[in-house]
């Protein structure tokens, strides 16, 4: 459907982005099983706003990526779970011990005050941090009744962006903690500590 007129669809998301008038929809809830009997809740936005968001995530990611952790391997351009597995591998036979600690839910508590306290910090234009907020704070749509369910934390697993905005979270809240403190690395919530 977006494919039909996508040039006047791009022009839309464009225009609107461009003028400060881009309000994201509602995300719609989509609930997966999870082996330990739970469900992960993500929040899947639509067509267009999958776009707006990646525009978005392209200008941010080249200025925040360098400072993230060496060792921080979970959605980042150019690492990868593989790359994580090796650094695991050569650490593995200098340290006598392992722990591994799962953040759990930690899209979901992501708190939206310091993620755009840290954005301002790193300079990013008004412009880019008022969209990040509407994101963060775009209402869920339910999935069992259609119900608009209001976001005050966490940015919606399924989004472009959220992976960046977590990153740039777990940065602060963790990463640089860790790097006093341990040498280790973490991937997609998960962490291991060498």
């Amino acid at each position: 459907m977006f494919d039909q007129q996508r040039d006047g669809n791009l022009y839309k998301i464009w225009n609107r982005l461009c003028s400060g008038t881009w309000f994201p929809p509602p995300v719609l809830e989509k609930r997966i099983p999870k082996s330990n009997g739970k469900e992960r809740i993500l929040g899947i936005p639509t067509v267009s706003d999958r776009i707006a968001q990646g525009a978005i995530k392209l200008f941010m990611e080249e200025k925040l990526d360098p400072i993230f952790h060496a060792d921080s391997y979970g959605y980042r351009p150019g690492k990868s779970a593989h790359d994580a597995l090796k650094q695991c591998a050569i650490r593995c036979w200098r340290y006598s011990w392992i722990l591994e600690v799962d953040i759990s839910a930690f899209f979901d508590h992501v708190r939206h005050d310091l993620v755009l306290k840290a954005l301002e910090h790193h300079g990013m234009p008004k412009w880019v941090i008022l969209y990040c907020r509407r994101w963060m704070e775009a209402p869920m749509q339910s999935c069992e009744n259609g119900e608009l369910i209001t976001r005050t934390r966490g940015t919606p697993q399924g989004g472009v962006i959220s992976p960046l905005l977590a990153n740039l979270f777990h940065h602060y809240a963790f990463d640089l903690w860790m790097e006093r403190e341990y040498r280790g690395y973490r991937l997609r919530g998960t962490l291991t500590i060498l």
